[in-house]
This record gives C-alpha cells, sequence and structure tokens, in this order.
C-alpha cells in the first residue's frame, strides 16, 4: 500500500511540480519590480487569502474524501450517493463565499482600515482580493472531486490554466506599465482575479452537470464531521500567516511593510519543500481516508511518515547547502533575509510530520483533536512573536513559526500515542534528521572556518547532499530504477 501512496504522490508531484514553478516565477518578477514596501502588500494579502479559503470551506473537502468513501463502503446506488455529497458540499461553500463577497464589497471601506494603512487609499485592493476568495472557494469542491475520483492529470492541467493564465497577465500588465498606474500593485490582484474566474469555467465542466444543491438532513451529518476541522483550520491557518499580521502591527509602521516584504519573499525561496508537502498532502489525504483495515493504515501511516521525513531532509539539506544559489530567485533587494532559510525549511518539514499524524483522527471520526493541535500552534506562535518580533523582528518571526509547529508535532505525538497508537520508526527517522543536520552544520563550520573559494564550497556541498542520498538509498534498500519506472508507467 506505501508503494501506491509514493506512485501517487509522484504522479502528483512530478506534474505539480511544473505548474507550481511556473507560479513561483512571479516571485523574482514581483520582486524585481516592486521595492520591500510594496511587496509587502503582496506577501499580506496572499497570506490572507488562505485562511479565507479555510473558513469559507468549512472543512468541506476532507468532509467530501471521508462520505464518500462510506457511500462506496455502504453500498447501494453509490454514483447516486456521491451526487448528493459533491452537490451538498459544492452548494455550502459557494453559499458562504457569496455572502462573504458580498459583506466585504459592501464595507470595503471599513475593511480597509481594518487591514491597515497601505489599504486605506486602496479599498478596491479588499474587493479584488474578496472576488479571488469567492472564484477560489467555488472551485475547491469541485477539484476535490476530480482528486476522489483519482482525475490526478485532469487537476493539474486545469491547475497548470489558472498559472499560465495568472504568470500571462502579470507580465503582460507589467510590459504595458500598468503596475506604475494609480492602481498600481492592484493589478495582480486583477491578473489572479482573471485566472481565478477561467479555473471555474473550466473545472465546472467536470461536474457532470451536477449543480450545487444543499441537502439540509445531509449537510448537518457532514457539519458534525467538519466543524471540529474547521475550528481547526482556521487556527492552523492562522498559524500560517499570524507571523505576517503581528510584523504588519507591532513593528513600527516605518518599517513594518518592508519587514514583511522581506520576510514574504524568503518564505517563498522555500519552494522545493512547499512543494513537496504541498503533493505528499494531495496524495495522502484521500489515500488515508479511504475504507481499508485497521491493521493496514497503521502500517501504512507508519511507513508514510518515515519516508516523508527521509524525503523532507533531503530536500532541507539541499536547499539549505545551497541557499546562496536559491537567494538568486529573489531580487537583489530582498536576499539580506536569507540567513533565516534554515529556519523556515525545518518549520516546512514539521508541518508535514504532524500532517501525517491528523489522518488517524480524520479517519476515526475524532476530529475535535485537529482544535488541541492547532490552538496549540496558535498560543505558541502568538507568544514568540510577541516576545521575539519587537527585538528580532522578521528572524524572530522565523523562529516563533518552528516553536509553534514543533509544539503541534508533540501533541499531535501525545495524541497518537494514547488514542491510537501506530508504530513510528522514531530510530530510523532520527538517523535522518541527525545526519541532516551534522552535514548542514560542517558545512556552515568549513565556510567559517576556512573561507573557501565558492567552487570548493560547492563541491563539498554537493559532496555531503550526494552523501546523504546515497545513506538513505541503501538504509532503506530502495530500487531507484524500479520505482522510476513504475512511475513512469503510472504516468503513462
Amino acid at each position: 500500500m506505501i508503494e501506491k501512496l509514493a506512485k501517487q504522490t509522484a504522479v502528483y508531484g512530478l506534474s505539480t511540480i511544473v505548474v507550481r514553478f511556473l507560479s513561483y516565477l512571479l516571485t523574482p518578477y514581483y520582486t524585481r519590480v516592486f521595492g520591500p514596501d510594496t511587496y509587502g502588500i503582496v506577501t499580506d494579502v496572499y497570506a490572507l487569502i488562505p485562511f479565507a479559503l479555510v473558513l469559507l470551506s468549512m472543512g468541506m473537502e476532507s468532509s467530501y474524501f471521508r462520505f464518500s468513501a462510506k457511500a462506496e463502503a455502504a453500498g447501494g446506488d453509490v454514483a447516486a450517493a456521491k451526487r448528493r455529497i459533491f452537490a451538498t458540499t459544492w452548494g455550502a461553500t459557494l453559499a458562504a463565499a457569496a455572502v462573504f463577497f458580498l459583506v466585504v464589497a459592501l464595507f470595503r471601506d471599513g475593511v480597509a482600515r481594518l487591514m491597515g494603512a497601505a489599504y486605506v487609499d486602496h479599498p478596491e485592493y479588499v474587493v479584488l482580493t474578496a472576488a479571488v476568495i469567492l472564484f477560489d472557494v467555488a472551485a475547491m469542491i469541485p477539484f476535490s472531486r476530480l482528486r476522489e475520483q483519482g482525475r490526478a492529470m485532469t487537476f493539474v492541467m486545469l491547475k497548470a490554466a489558472n498559472v499560465s493564465v495568472n504568470v500571462a497577465l502579470a507580465f503582460a500588465f507589467g510590459a504595458a506599465g500598468l503596475f506604475s498606474t494609480p492602481l498600481g500593485v492592484g493589478w495582480v490582484l486583477v491578473a489572479n482575479l482573471a485566472a481565478s474566474a477561467a479555473t471555474l469555467a473550466l473545472v465546472v465542466r467536470t461536474a457532470d452537470r451536477t449543480a450545487p444543491r444543499i441537502d439540509r438532513a445531509l449537510l448537518a451529518r457532514i457539519f458534525a464531521y467538519s466543524l471540529p476541522l474547521l475550528v481547526s483550520g482556521i487556527a492552523g491557518t492562522a498559524n500560517e500567516f499570524i507571523d505576517r499580521q503581528l510584523i504588519k502591527y507591532i513593528l513600527p509602521q516605518s518599517i513594518a511593510m518592508s519587514q514583511l516584504g522581506f520576510y514574504g519573499a524568503v518564505t517563498k525561496i522555500a519552494v522545493v519543500m512547499t512543494l513537496f508537502t504541498q503533493m505528499y498532502r494531495l496524495a495522502a489525504e484521500p489515500f488515508f481516508l479511504a475504507n481499508f483495515r485497521k491493521e493496514e493504515f497503521v502500517a501504512s501511516n507508519a511507513a508514510a511518515l518515515k519516508y516523508y521525513v527521509m524525503a523532507s531532509m533531503a530536500i532541507f539539506l539541499g536547499i539549505a547547502l545551497f541557499r546562496d544559489a536559491f537567494a538568486l530567485i529573489v531580487g537583489r533587494d530582498f536576499r539580506e533575509g536569507i540567513f533565516i532559510l534554515p529556519v523556515v525549511l525545518g518549520a516546512n518539514v514539521l508541518s508535514g510530520v504532524w500532517l501525517n499524524m491528523s489522518f488517524w483522527y480524520k479517519r476515526e471520526e475524532k476530529t475535535r483533536y485537529a482544535a488541541y493541535i492547532t490552538f496549540t500552534g496558535l498560543f505558541v506562535s502568538v507568544a514568540f512573536n510577541l516576545s521575539l518580533l519587537p527585538r528580532y523582528g522578521y528572524y524572530g518571526a522565523a523562529w516563533a513559526r518552528l516553536a509553534a509547529e514543533t509544539a503541534m508535532v508533540w501533541v499531535s505525538w501525545r495524541l497518537n500515542r494514547r488514542y491510537c497508537p501506530t508504530p513510528y520508526d522514531l530510530r530510523r527517522m532520527a538517523e535522518y534528521v541527525a545526519l541532516a543536520l551534522a552535514f548542514f552544520a560542517a558545512s556552515e563550520a568549513f565556510a567559517r572556518l576556512c573561507d573557501p573559494a565558492a567552487w570548493l564550497l560547492y563541491a563539498v556541498d554537493a559532496l555531503l547532499f550526494a552523501a546523504f542520498l546515497l545513506f538513505a538509498v541503501r538504509r532503506e534498500r530502495i530500487d531507484v530504477r524500479a520505482l522510476a519506472a513504475s512511475i513512469l508507467h503510472r504516468n503513462r
């Protein structure tokens, strides 16, 4: 079963990497078009959008996967049952998004004041952001349906259409000089809005003429499952953006947006780790929420976490060792913050760890435990940010994020040991973490003590990275050739 998960992860990953790479072309572009203050607005808006998406999706994505699996287990007219689940979850999220957009549009001036001084003169930024959220929420459940049906390539192609339109318009707007007009950075949102609208028009065509329609009795059962996920999702997503908001509100107004710009640019450099965690989630969520025996679930979950740690530490090491090269992704004015990159990468690794530990309570429909985990992380994040931000700026925000992810992993581990003991191979995972950190420390010491030429340092780093990969492949007895052949066969 773990081989099946690896194949699904690779299918999403190999296809999605190209799509996401196109999207991340906007980071080097925008950090060269805009200064740190203006790019801080981009960072701020795109930190808030995921929070709104989680709030308005109301945990319906996980609910759709779980209730679809239960419909298959119940038998009968499975197709009709799945259509009702799809129509109901889609209808609920669409209604919530429409109400949200109307409220924001009507009270845009007040919302702009709440968001900060940078938005007071441009309330249109608020309306454009709300419109992007409306279209993205409307497309979420149709995209979840594609994942539940295993239609990975259709999923990726539609996402590719979204990114292609967004990137093309961004470059076109820049070439036309629109970023220098009074709307300024608002053209970033216009490009995104056009892409989101086009994507919704395409993904609706995959709905097989099923219209959003709410079955109230079914929705009540779904809400009983999804409400704890909504609460925990709000807290979890708040963990992702609270550091950016606290930077904006705690630091002096004269430097807040530039600090936000630096922090946002550096976190974007961790693109490969973000991609890996995302593609793992896309494959793992429907996989682990499907119906199969608990013994198989426990064994597969334990193995999955081991391989996740192995792969994520390899990515951590590859980016951390060559972070000066990765710094070239962003504009020259933003590279002063590159020193926080290893801390951000470490937080991303831990994010995937507690994600893997979350599947047992989703499967057992004990989703209230999600709130314990995410609210712990939120509390730690706020406490550390309040303590560290005034003194260390965005460097303190990076450490606060790492502390929050560590706390969530610890709570997830304690809950797992108590309610669903899983035989995680802690010794093997600790080996990968310790070896990656040791190699990184060795590289840092070599650079600091010997002051080598750049080519020599890169050569040593390449050897260290290759040694880690070789150790991992031999330790797990991975047949790389057979695995690659299996993945290529799956993609045909």
